[in-house]
C-alpha cells in the first residue's frame, strides 16, 4: 500500500501500539481496541464564539484479543484464521475507500501544508478503559 513517511505519525502509532500492549499485558482483560478518527476543521457555528472545530467524518475501529494457543495445531489454526480475518479487513478497507461512495465522504482538502490535511486521533482502550 502506498504511504508517506512522517516521523510524527510513526511516533504516535508506535506510542499507541505500545500503550495497547502494556495495557493488555498488565491488565486482567485481554481484549481491547484501537480507534482512529479522522476529522475536518470547520468554522464553529455558535453565537458566542468564533474559531474552528473538528468534525469527525470517518472512524476505523480495530478490535484485538490476546490469545495463547495451547498446542501447535491450535497455533496453526489461529494463524490461519488471523491471516484470513486480516485479509478480509484490508479488502473491505480498499474496496470501500476506492468506491465512489467512499470517495464521496472525503471532504475537500483545504490545507496542503502538512502531511495529513485532516486532523486525526488515535484512542486505545483495553477492556473498557482508555490507556496511553
Amino acid at each position: 500500500m502506498p504511504a508517506v513517511s512522517d516521523p510524527d505519525t510513526e511516533r504516535l502509532v508506535s506510542e499507541k501500539v505500545d500503550a495497547f500492549w502494556r495495557g493488555i499485558e498488565g491488565g486482567a482483560s485481554k481484549r481491547g481496541n484501537i480507534t482512529v478518527t479522522i476529522a475536518e476543521k470547520k468554522p464553529k457555528k455558535n453565537w458566542f464564539s468564533m474559531g474552528e472545530e473538528e468534525v469527525p467524518w470517518e472512524q476505523w475501529v480495530i478490535n484485538a484479543e490476546l490469545r495463547q494457543p495451547k498446542t501447535e495445531r491450535d497455533r496453526q489454526t489461529f494463524q490461519a484464521n488471523l491471516a484470513s480475518t486480516l485479509t478480509k479487513a484490508i479488502e473491505t478497507m480498499i474496496s470501500y475507500t476506492s468506491s465512489e461512495r467512499g470517495r464521496a465522504v472525503v471532504p475537500p482538502i483545504t490545507d496542503s501544508s502538512t502531511i495529513s490535511p485532516f486532523p486525526f486521533k488515535v484512542l486505545v482502550k483495553v477492556g473498557n478503559q482508555e490507556v496511553g
